[in-house]
């Protein structure tokens, strides 16, 4: 009787380290915080990325929504529907690091990791400089 929980506690050990460590977990739609948007995270070669894939109200006055607050000029007329704001994340060690993280509300680009916390549940920090000056958010999986 006494292995019973022992061996509980190595399956949820071996489950936890399962999600961990699948590379491509990260992969498929995701809903941000404010339940704004989904992002859908994809993979082109070794490395992950992620675009806009829903936007909840997609239009402004009755066109569809642009990059408004890009600093570049020349981008600020494309679509925010469609548009990449996950860029170049590798994954190493049970996370997805040294990517970027683009913010079409204030058009600025942060340094980025991200850690999945089960198979629905996706944490992203966002930072300037050192990951300790940035800021979190949880995206849950969509199904």
């Amino acid at each position: 009787m006494r292995k019973f929980p022992f061996l509980m506690l190595l399956f949820v050990a071996l489950a936890y380290n399962a999600v961990a460590q699948n590379k491509d977990a990260i992969l498929g739609k995701w809903l941000n915080p404010s339940g704004e948007g989904q992002i859908e995270i994809y993979k082109k070669g070794d490395k992950y990325f992620g675009k806009l894939a829903w936007l909840k109200e997609p239009n402004l006055n009755g066109k569809p929504k642009t990059d408004s607050k890009n600093p570049e000029a020349n981008l600020q007329n494309r679509p925010l529907w469609g548009l990449e704001i996950l860029k170049n994340f590798i994954f190493d060690d049970g996370k997805w690091t040294d990517g970027t993280i683009y913010d079409p509300k204030s058009g600025k680009t942060y340094s980025c990791n991200m850690t999945l916390k089960s198979t629905d549940v996706l944490n992203v920090r966002g930072y300037v400089g050192i990951s300790l000056l940035g800021r979190s958010e949880t995206f849950r999986r969509v199904k």
